[in-house]
């Protein structure tokens, strides 16, 4: 793994920066990792570049930051990576974390509100305020940024988000999982949930049925919502006429039954016979624009 320390020309702010540029980042887009190494080593007291060759050395710089402001330079799978290594280490609570988007995969990282400009990300990292997030955490540990899906379905290849889908009213509130677990190389769109066929799933929220396993469904999302509970909305199976959505909100959401694969932002899981997620309230702090 390089290392390259350097100094800041001027002292726009008093942060010591870790910057730690994922090798995907890299290879996509050398440019942008070149501007924004240069905007924030121009802005920050001092800045430590760390170009980890892979996951273990990406790791290692996380644990090894000391009192330094860790800053990603990379994209959706980078930045849930760094989640991930935070909250397994305990250190979420005690740690802002920055991220510059660049990459193939910024679904998630536009849906949070970050710029996608090489320029505006890094100064929205030197200029910006910590905003605290809330957070799904599953019974294996694994942590939920956007959203979970069940099924996990995709669309083809060059789809954009919302093109294509039926104008249901129970997609409202899909389009923001949509939005978050898309692609943007071109984005991708997660089609009507029940593409992929139906299931039988129990879905309880905070210990109470929301569906059971006698009434199949079409999908499922679960989704952190304001003041510390996810939003969950189940999509009922529908013959003739169209079913509405079943929607509830609470601390705990476990979803069982039949084996079933999920999506977890962008990272598809399983099959499992019975997941819990639950939400953590300010769990994070990601850097963002002032407003």
């Amino acid at each position: 793994m390089a290392e390259v320390a350097t100094s800041a020309r001027s002292s726009a702010t008093p942060d010591q920066l870790l910057v730690v540029i994922d090798p995907v980042a890299r290879r996509a887009d050398g440019e942008s990792v070149r501007i924004a190494k240069d905007v924030l080593s121009a802005g920050a007291a001092s800045t430590k570049v760390c170009l980890p060759d892979g996951p273990e050395e990406f790791a290692r710089a996380l644990r090894r930051r000391g009192s330094r402001r860790p800053v990603v330079v990379g994209d959706d799978r980078a930045l849930l990576r760094a989640v991930g290594l935070l909250h397994r280490q305990r250190e979420l609570a005690g740690c802002s974390l920055s991220v510059v988007p660049v990459g193939p995969v910024l679904g998630l990282t536009r849906a949070l509100g970050l710029p996608s400009g090489a320029v505006a990300a890094a100064r929205a990292v030197l200029d910006g305020t910590e905003r605290r997030l809330d957070l799904l955490v599953d019974d294996s540990d694994g942590v939920v940024l956007g959203a979970v899906g069940i099924p996990p379905v995709s669309a083809p290849e060059g789809t954009d988000v919302g093109v294509g889908a039926p104008a249901r009213p129970w997609l409202r509130t899909c389009q923001s999982l949509v939005r978050t677990l898309a692609s943007s190389r071109p984005a991708r769109v997660t089609a009507a949930l029940g593409a992929a066929g139906t299931a039988r799933l129990r879905v309880e929220v905070d210990g109470v049925t929301l569906v059971d396993l006698n009434q199949p469904v079409e999908g499922v999302s679960v989704m952190p919502g304001a003041g510390g509970v996810a939003v969950v909305e189940v999509r009922p199976l529908s013959v003739g006429a169209e079913a509405s959505p079943l929607t509830a909100s609470g601390r705990t959401v476990t979803v069982s039954g039949a084996h079933f694969r999920y999506r977890a932002d962008a990272v598809v899981s399983g099959p499992v016979g019975t997941r819990t997620w639950t939400v953590r309230e300010g769990a994070w702090g990601l850097t963002l624009p002032a407003r």
